[in-house]
């Protein structure tokens, strides 16, 4: 059974570089991780930004987003691979790969 929920999705840059992430690793940029307020650390998650319908898989290495709405907060990488640096937020559909 694959999980899928819908919501709004942000990405976190530059001022987090360096920083370590909630499962102890080291935030670098252009990674393809992302921040889940409850799904395990390590947990793939197939990203589609409903927008312009561009997908990507992230893995969850991270807690949060704790604003607003919004389901997950994704690395630069990933939201590259999304297309939504320029937005800064999307609407987004997740599914748990694993």
């Amino acid at each position: 059974m694959v999980h899928s929920s819908k919501g709004q999705a942000s990405w976190y840059g530059p001022g987090f570089f360096g920083n370590r992430t909630a499962n102890g690793e080291v935030f670098r940029p252009g990674t393809l991780t992302a921040a889940h307020r409850t799904l395990p650390f390590g947990t793939k998650v197939r990203v589609t930004n409903l927008w312009n319908g561009r997908t990507a898989v992230v893995r969850i290495n991270d807690r949060g987003p704790f604003h607003g709405n919004r389901v997950i907060d994704i690395a630069h990488g990933a939201a590259q691979s999304l297309g939504l640096t320029a937005s800064g937020v999307a609407q987004v559909r997740l599914e748990v790969l694993q």
